[in-house]
């Protein structure tokens, strides 16, 4: 698997990426985030617009637009779209690695 110097994201990077998918205000990310993560991640305002910033600068996300006269939109750029599927790839890897490591070592000791 190619490392690209984005990876691997963040928790928060990788749910906000996920939001994303459609065009959003930060609000709304933050609600969309809580929600995809089962309660799991919650996001302040403070910090959602650090990481829209870095984000946008980083070349995964764009300004699409105002929503509601002030509030900024952002949409997921076709980049990083990429990286956020590199990223579940590699998610993907660990985890079936992690399997079948757990499965060898449960055979073994079922043998001893």
């Amino acid at each position: 698997m190619n490392r690209n110097k984005h990876l691997p994201l963040t928790e928060t990077m990788y749910y906000i990426l996920l939001a994303l998918q459609r065009p959003a205000h930060g609000y709304l990310v933050m609600q969309q985030v809580r929600e995809l993560s089962a309660g799991e991640v919650n996001i302040a305002a403070g910090t959602m617009y650090g990481a829209l910033e870095n984000l946008k600068k980083q070349g995964l996300i764009q300004l699409v637009g105002l929503a509601e006269g002030r509030r900024k939109t952002y949409q997921i750029t076709p980049y990083g779209a990429q990286v956020l599927s590199k990223d579940r790839a590699r998610l993907r890897h660990m985890v079936s690695v992690a399997e079948a490591v757990t499965a060898t070592v449960t055979e073994t000791a079922a043998e001893i």
